[in-house]
């Protein structure tokens, strides 16, 4: 498995969150994005409705609709109800990886460093999981050391 740690420095999660989602829609996988704010949740829809003007990343958030058949879910908790392969946490609070995930997005603000550390070191420690970590350089992301 993949963790692509995100440090948010200058954008917020909104912004980023529909960048990622189009990556992963490209790849013909489902997203399950994850925030424990309700606020923060609708937002971030609002976020996917509006990325292109020409276009919208079809999405739900759990409980309004039929969750198995969204290629997106926004959820306040890391289970995918829509099968998704890849898990975007939006809110820097780490989750214990579900089962069946083969990709973790983790965007993490300055104030979650601790935390992202702390997730950073313990997911070293296995074997199977490989780590990287992305930092923003003006407008765009760059891998960092």
């Amino acid at each position: 498995m993949q963790v692509d740690f995100y440090q948010l420095t200058r954008d917020p999660a909104a912004k980023l969150v529909p960048v990622l989602a189009q990556k992963v829609m490209e790849a013909g996988k489902r997203l399950l994005v994850v925030h424990a704010d309700e606020g923060e949740r609708k937002a971030l829809s609002t976020a996917l409705w509006e990325a292109k003007p020409d276009s919208f990343l079809a999405h739900d958030i759990a409980g309004e609709g039929d969750d198995a058949v969204q290629p997106i879910l926004i959820s306040g908790l890391a289970v995918a109800g829509n099968d998704a392969s890849y898990l975007l946490i939006a809110d820097g609070k780490w989750r214990p990886e579900p089962f069946g995930i083969e990709r973790i997005f983790y965007l993490f603000l300055p104030e979650h460093t601790d935390d992202a550390r702390t997730a950073w070191r313990a997911l070293g420690e296995k074997d199977e999981i490989n780590r990287k970590y992305w930092r923003q350089d003006g407008g765009r992301w760059v891998e960092g050391p």
